[in-house]
């Protein structure tokens, strides 16, 4: 079983005496009905579960009267074997993006109070649910995001105690270098998460069999189950428009200018086109969008440029299972030709959004780009991702220039350990995951 941080989440949920009802969200297959059913077992006398999908006749019992003992009676007499404990009873609504009524139903049962529900659903972002909603529960609900593993809990999977993040972090405060075994150790954990990915069912097969073809081949088959979302889910005019977005990933990180452009794919693309069509990918929690910002200032938010981003895969094995053949090969050797920066830029990307950090980046005519912006520490902090060394240009420009700029913080993530010069410090890739806003 893989430990997952959700655990956490949920126990907090259950312990805060007004909770609402839950809605846990994100891609298909991150793990979420898993988590869930577990934690219910784990602390309910009684569990409820209903899947709209496997059981699409049940949406029934949410198309009429919503009030909360009509909808108990439908239940019982629709679902064999349920146990009605008040206050020690949880229902568990299974890709409730299939039964959008059931959503509108969450507002009752947290006035009722007698019974905790919690829903779940991996395209609960996108327009056409939302809109099929009678009544939208706002205030009656709580919402969490869940992802594919993050690499702290890559790392629990692999066998590593939690103890070893404390390790870590205490050779980030005092900025001296990791003893070599753990380095290397962990930087050769931090490839193979490249090439895994969080997805539960390949981290499961690979540590279970260290295959790496039978990882690829269960990559390929969820990236598959995205496609058939598309088909399924999407509007008609647009189930063409979601997949040459979704296709062109790989070229458009491949560029040296990573800024998303509609003319990869179609000569006469715009966003007029074709935004509609990306937000489908963002709403559906398969890819993320990383903004431009005209000024290095914070609040970041509120220097973001709308129309000019970056798009990362939010799960890196499966943009790696994506790429040709033989790519996973060269990501464990070090080898990744012309993908190099478009690979550590995707899972240093992934690495801040599952910590809850919205991305940036910054941009100028002459050429100078800083990779990722943070808020770090009360401060703005710029993030520079190289393979190795690489070129530095842009962010020793923007330090030096105090006068211009009025940044003070920089950081290097590469394939190195700890060091720093006047301008920067540099960390092992690894370390991003280190990099909260508390």
């Amino acid at each position: 079983m893989l430990k997952r941080k959700i655990e956490r989440d949920l126990l907090n949920w259950k312990s805060d005496e007004n909770r609402k009802p839950l809605i846990v969200k994100g891609a298909r297959q991150v793990g979420k009905t898993y988590s869930v059913l577990d934690f219910a077992k784990k602390n309910y006398k009684s569990v409820i579960y209903i899947n709209f999908v496997q059981n699409p006749s049940l949406n029934s019992i949410f198309d009429g009267d919503l009030n909360v003992d009509n909808l108990l009676t439908l239940i019982t007499a629709s679902v064999p074997n349920v146990n009605l404990v008040p206050f020690e009873t949880i229902i568990i609504l299974d890709e409730i993006q299939n039964c959008p009524n059931a959503r509108t139903a969450f507002k009752f049962f947290a006035i009722d109070g007698r019974y905790d529900i919690i829903g779940t659903g991996s395209l609960l972002g996108l327009n056409s649910h939302i809109e099929k909603i009678r009544s939208y529960p706002v205030g009656y609900e709580r919402i969490i995001e869940m992802y594919s593993l993050d690499f702290e809990e890559f790392l629990w999977a692999n066998g590593m105690s939690e103890e070893i993040s404390n390790t870590l972090l205490k050779f980030l405060e005092t900025e001296k270098e990791i003893p070599l075994a753990i380095h290397e150790n962990i930087m050769d954990l931090f490839r193979k998460y490249i090439v895994v990915g969080g997805m539960p069912v390949p981290v499961k097969v690979y540590i279970e069999t260290h295959d790496m073809n039978r990882v690829l081949s269960e990559q390929k088959d969820i990236v598959f189950s995205y496609r058939e979302d598309m088909v399924k889910y999407a509007s008609q005019d647009e189930k063409n428009k979601i997949r040459e977005c979704f296709d062109s990933i790989p070229k458009q990180l491949a560029k040296e200018n990573k800024k998303f452009q509609y003319s990869l794919f179609d000569k006469n693309g715009s966003s007029s086109k074709y935004l509609g069509s990306l937000n489908w990918l963002v709403d559906a929690g398969i890819v993320s969008k990383c903004f431009s910002l005209n000024l290095l200032e914070l609040p970041l938010e509120g220097n973001s440029v709308e129309n000019n981003f970056k798009i990362y895969m939010k799960d890196s094995g499966l943009f790696v299972s994506m790429l040709e053949q033989g790519s996973v090969e060269n990501i464990l050797k070090g080898n990744l030709g012309i993908y190099k920066g478009a690979i550590y830029e995707n899972i240093i990307a992934e690495v801040f959004l599952k910590m809850g950090r919205k991305l940036y980046y910054y941009k100028k005519d002459s050429g100078l780009e800083i990779d990722f912006i943070i808020k770090y520490k009360g401060e703005l902090t710029l993030i520079e991702v190289k393979s190795n060394d690489g070129n530095q240009k842009s962010l020793k420009t923007v330090l030096k220039n105090k006068d211009i700029y009025n940044v003070n913080k920089g950081i290097k993530l590469a394939n190195k350990n700890i060091g720093k010069n006047k301008y920067f410090k540099t960390l092992p890739l690894y370390m991003s995951f280190l990099l909260k806003e508390y």
